[in-house]
């Protein structure tokens, strides 16, 4: 079950991050839910890029641990 959750929340974290990243790269002025972040253009896409990497590390790895245990 945990490893569902965390699974899930990956996902989430993926979503909204690519989604804000892509409409970063689109519409400069648009800087979605982090738009509050000191530094202007580069640090935002910065971490966006990094919140999905991590989305992406997060639900790779719980679904890779879920599998072993037999649960997929």
């Amino acid at each position: 079950m945990k490893y569902d959750v965390l699974q899930v929340l990956g996902m989430v974290v993926l979503v909204v991050s690519a989604q804000a990243l892509v409409r970063l790269l689109v519409d400069h002025g648009e800087r979605g839910v982090l738009g509050d972040l000191p530094g202007g253009f580069v640090p935002l896409l910065l971490t966006y890029a990094a919140l999905t990497a991590a989305g992406v590390l997060l639900t790779g790895w719980a679904h890779a641990r879920a599998k072993a245990l037999g649960r997929r």
